[in-house]
């Protein structure tokens, strides 16, 4: 929102040639304006911190289609260990970034590596962020732990989990997201020098920040940890180990489709910002719009590529591969 002002000084040769009256009229047509003025201003804060919380709490519904996905997408004897993961990445990781992660992925002033601030949240909001932002930060950070759940399904100790959530939300993705969206960090595309490849790296919503991690993350437990148990006959032929809910898996499915409305639009963090003069009904509410249709677009294309491709390579329908 562009600044408003009032100068009485102008005002006052406009109203009449009795110097103290004029100037006592633009004095209080001045402090009038600056009343609304800051109104508006709260308005705007209060437009823009609402729409970032309502995302963040739809990104942290993600948690809830993660469970129901990989729930149902394991044998029934190990739905309770695949429940707990997903428990301790909402509830550790929450601890953790809040007393590590944050600070380490935006305690600015810091260097391009590491933040250095905001312990805890101390000393913070600042102007540059509310804690809005910090609950929308919380809920991608468990995001990206979630995403390796699944990679390690069915062969993870509750306490070497309860350790990696705790290491990823807490150090491993606050180092990469700084890296990458925190204004000091070194592949910032908001560096005014040093920029990486001449431009930083510009990632909206978190497909590398976010599901690299996670998916990286993923890759090396599976390699460290092995295939699950059965999951190869003794002559080495792979045997297919079935979900035991095709319900769970599409309602994981649909509360995940249903997150990605705050993961996508709600990277813009903001909404009440016009483009151009003002007065236009084309704003940033119209590029939140446009990324919600290419979410849902892109939802619908996904999920009858997959469908046709099963019933193609294995001659039936099915929701649960």
């Amino acid at each position: 929102m562009s600044s408003l002002s009032c100068s009485a000084s102008d005002l006052a040769p406009l109203f009449s040639s009795n110097t103290a009256n004029a100037t006592a009229m633009a004095n209080y047509l001045c402090a009038r304006f600056d009343t609304i003025a800051n109104k508006l201003s709260d308005a705007t804060y209060a437009i823009d911190n609402t729409y970032l919380l309502f995302s963040a709490y739809l990104v942290f519904a993600m948690q809830l289609g993660f469970a129901m996905l990989c729930a149902g997408s394991v044998r029934a004897k190990n739905t309770m260990n695949i429940m707990l993961t997903n428990v301790l990445d909402a509830a550790a990781g929450g601890l953790s970034y809040y007393l590590f992660g944050f600070a380490f992925a935006f305690g600015s002033p810091s260097n391009g590596f590491i933040g250095r601030h905001f312990f805890g949240l101390t000393d913070y909001p600042k102007p540059s962020g509310d804690y809005s932002f910090f609950l929308y930060q919380w809920a991608f950070a468990i995001a990206a732990a979630g995403i390796t759940s699944g990679s390690i399904a069915e062969r993870t100790q509750f306490v070497a989990y309860l350790i990696y959530s705790s290491f990823l939300t807490g150090f491993v993705y606050p180092i990469v997201s700084h890296w990458f969206w925190s204004s000091d960090g070194w592949a910032s595309p908001n560096r005014t020098d040093n920029l990486l490849f001449g431009s930083g790296v510009i990632d909206f919503a978190g497909s590398g920040v976010v599901h690299m991690v996670g998916g990286i993350a993923g890759l090396w437990g599976a390699f460290i940890e092995g295939p699950r148990v059965g999951r190869f006959d003794h002559s080495g032929r792979s045997v297919a180990l079935r979900g035991h809910s095709a319900s769970l898996v599409v309602l994981g499915s649909f509360l995940l489709w249903f997150g990605w409305y705050g993961f996508n639009p709600g990277s813009f963090l903001t909404i009440a910002k016009g483009y151009g003069d003002g007065g236009s009904y084309y704003g940033q509410w119209s590029a939140i719009g446009r990324t919600a249709v290419t979410t849902t677009l892109a939802g619908c294309t996904s999920a009858l590529t997959t469908l046709f491709s099963k019933r193609l390579l294995e001659g039936h329908w099915n929701v649960l591969d």
